[in-house]
């Protein structure tokens, strides 16, 4: 079915009438002229726990490299997209002015092995970061991989990487066009010669750890997919291997792995001092089991030394067989426990107990213990020595996010990033025993810091709970503005301050970027997380709705000038929250979001999310899933807010179907409202990870100019 969309200049909810005539006329008449291309629908209907479930387009979840119908529709849609983004008055000012933001130099965390320094590097607008290797601290840079020249369009990554412990060897992981999928190939370090060995089917770099003596490492993969289900088919069976080098894949040396459980997933690290193998295995969540292997033994096998699935066990590092690690069990909020593995019976003890404020990470470094800390959403880091004793507080520059501290126990040293949203990642050199912290690279910036504000709010949402929000603005701008709203809500991550050239731009053209710390996060441990999955995800988007009418009641969004935004599950988010108030956004944009909740487990990486979403296929968990899952909730007799929705057509983990029904069904109906609803499919793209910064400009050049466009940023300057 076909609707043509009438001018928006008479029914969006954002008037058109302050723009410059030529621009007015010119976004009215793109709009009046949009008619969306005409998807198929299929008489579909499954009873569920005796509800009659409707799916009429099906068909878009088939894989576009292999489905002619679904590319040609694909395709018409970017047509109508770009036929009405070309008249937005922003897209070229977003655009020059990203690329500008975005061209500056800047600098990955370094790696340690050996006696040589690893790290990535960006001049500024390669659309890849190439690795680099120094001889000692202060050696002069030498370029090691540069993944730029490996294809046309610049979407073939250098992904993960891993030095020997000694330096002289290089398993580093490359990612063509976005996809989950990599192929693991060795380096010599001191010649840059590749090594004829390649390892397939590992996903998210299969967690390469080198043996100490580095002839081999471990890692995790798949079984080979089948030829035309290997971007789509749910991941199983994947097991531990050891590969010794020089020799094929078909030959690397099985460790460990679970044929009676397949959906359980096992990741090995070799210890610190090189004597244990310390392998964790999940299901779905967070939680984890742990064995060890005894190295020094050979044919040793596998030692429980948690089990059930039922609390979080992170390896920090050992001294001997005293193993550290960070776990939630009997500490909501994460504690430090020693356990030592060499003792049959033994069991954690105490180390550093849970504090007031969420434990984030913990490693050992150079006989300390290095934690960080969640504090309202913003870091706070705090040294311990191995018995529990404080000693220090790391300084940082601000409110802000750290992350790195790699290294292990005989470390003298360990780098460490500090990023907030006026400030680009700057990389940090921790010294152990003096405990101080020094700048080693700082990005060469393209914008003035001080001229964008960052301050901390709190709000109620709709049970009375108290939420954080951090809103980014000018200096010295106070009055209501254009506001992009973010959000995520889920999976235990937490939403702490983080730097983006695009936010950045947003910002200096007179708008407001404001990110809501919403219930499903870990900001506040296990409880904020529980509270915002499972039956409880309600919370979270009346979190975001909250944030919402908070933002305009308080004055900073305008009356007319709230958009929302959100990607994965803050793609759900967006579309569940513009089905439940479209009357209180003024534009929304998910982006890759899991729209279809009654069939996200069936494809690729979904069936690890049932731990935050549910089991489609259980009665309890149908019901809820069925009262949000934006494709399913999408409802005519009710205007709906210019949307453009953001999906990747090789997207692997978060398959496009998902966008693709969603954006069909909305097209269909006659009666959701004059505004646009678009959508924006990238070729050649995943969920995000690997894409080049061409890619990454033209798509946020693309949504910032269409959600400023109706929410008065264009006025705003």
């Amino acid at each position: 079915m076909r609707r043509n969309v009438l001018a928006v200049v008479l029914l969006s909810s954002v008037s058109l009438m302050n723009l410059p005539m030529s621009a007015r006329a010119q976004a009215a008449q793109a709009a009046a002229a949009i008619s969306y291309p005409q998807a198929r629908r299929v008489d579909l209907v499954e009873a569920q726990f005796g509800v009659p479930v409707a799916d009429p387009y099906r068909w878009l979840e088939n894989d576009v490299r292999n489905d002619p119908e679904v590319r040609t529709w694909v395709d018409a849609e970017n047509q109508v997209t770009e036929g009405f983004l070309k008249t937005l008055p922003l897209r070229d000012w977003f655009k020059q002015r990203m690329t500008a933001l975005y061209n500056y130099e800047r600098f990955g965390v370094p790696d340690k092995k050996g006696a040589r320094y690893f790290y990535t590097r960006n001049t500024g607008l390669q659309n890849q970061s190439v690795l680099y290797v120094r001889e000692g601290l202060n050696g002069q840079p030498r370029e090691l991989i540069d993944p730029n020249g490996w294809s046309k369009d610049g979407a073939t990554a250098l992904a993960e990487w891993t030095p020997s412990e000694d330096g002289k060897l290089l398993a580093y992981a490359i990612q063509d066009g976005g996809t989950d999928w990599r192929t693991v190939k060795l380096m010599d370090v001191a010649t840059g010669k590749i090594l004829p060995d390649e390892l397939k089917w590992l996903k998210y770099g299969g967690n390469v750890s080198w043996a100490k003596d580095g002839r081999g490492f471990y890692y995790s993969r798949y079984p080979a997919p089948a030829a035309k289900a290997t971007f789509q088919n749910a991941t199983l069976n994947h097991k531990v291997y050891f590969h010794r080098l020089g020799t094929k894949q078909a030959a690397d040396r099985l460790v460990y792995a679970t044929p009676a459980n397949p959906k359980l997933s096992h990741y090995a690290q070799v210890s610190d001092d090189g004597h244990w193998l310390v392998i964790s295995t999940s299901l779905a969540g967070d939680e984890n089991d742990v064995h060890v292997i005894d190295l020094r033994k050979p044919g040793s096998r596998p030692v429980a030394l948690f089990t059930g699935l039922k609390n979080q066990w992170n390896y920090a590092g050992n001294e001997g067989s005293r193993f550290f690690f960070s776990t939630d069990k009997g500490a909501p909020l994460k504690q430090v426990v020693a356990l030592d593995v060499g003792r049959a019976g033994a069991t954690p003890s105490p180390v550093i107990p849970e504090a007031k404020e969420a434990l984030d990470g913990v490693n050992l470094i150079g006989g300390k213990l290095i934690a960080a800390y969640l504090v309202d959403a913003k870091n706070e880091v705090r040294v311990y020595g191995v018995d529990g004793h404080r000693l220090s507080t790391i300084a940082l520059p601000g409110i802000g996010s750290v992350s790195g501290f790699n290294g292990k126990d005989s470390d003298p040293e360990t780098f460490f990033a500090f990023t907030s949203f006026n400030r680009p990642t700057t990389i940090y050199r921790y010294d152990a025993a003096s405990g101080r912290a020094t700048e080693w690279a700082a990005p060469k910036l393209t914008f003035d810091p001080d001229t964008i504000t960052v301050e901390q709010r709190f709000y109620t949402s709709k049970d009375g709970t108290r939420v954080p929000m951090f809103v980014v603005r000018k200096k010295g701008t106070s009055g209501p503005a254009p506001t992009m709203l973010y959000g995520y809500g889920g999976f235990n991550i937490s939403l702490t301050p983080s730097f983006s050239a695009a936010n950045i731009a947003w910002v200096e053209h007179g708008g407001v970027y404001a990110a809501a710390n919403l219930r499903g996060g870990a900001e506040y441990g296990n409880a904020w997380h529980d509270a915002g999955r499972l039956a409880h995800k309600q919370n979270v988007f009346d979190d975001f709705i909250a944030a919402g009418e908070y933002l305009k009641a308080s004055g900073i969004a305008a009356p007319h000038g709230l958009s929302a935004i959100g990607r994965s599950n803050g793609g759900l988010l967006v579309g569940a929250v513009t089905n439940q108030r479209p009357d209180l956004f003024d534009a929304v944009s998910p982006g890759v979001g899991v729209m279809d909740m009654l069939r996200f487990d069936k494809f690729t990486a979904g069936r690890y999310w049932v731990d935050d979403y549910g089991h489609p296929d259980r009665q309890a968990d149908f019901k809820t899933l069925l009262t949000y899952s934006p494709y399913h909730n999408i409802k005519g007799g009710r205007a709906y807010p210019p949307l453009i929705a953001v999906t990747a057509d090789t997207d692997d983990r978060v398959v496009p179907g998902h966008t693709f029904k969603y954006m069909a069904k909305l097209q269909s109906l006659p009666d959701a409202g004059a505004a646009p609803h678009l959508v924006r499919i990238e070729t050649r793209a995943g969920h995000g990870s690997g894409k080049p910064i061409t890619k990454i400009i033209d798509e946020y050049s693309d949504v910032y100019a269409f959600l400023g466009h109706f929410t008065g940023l264009e006025q705003a300057r």
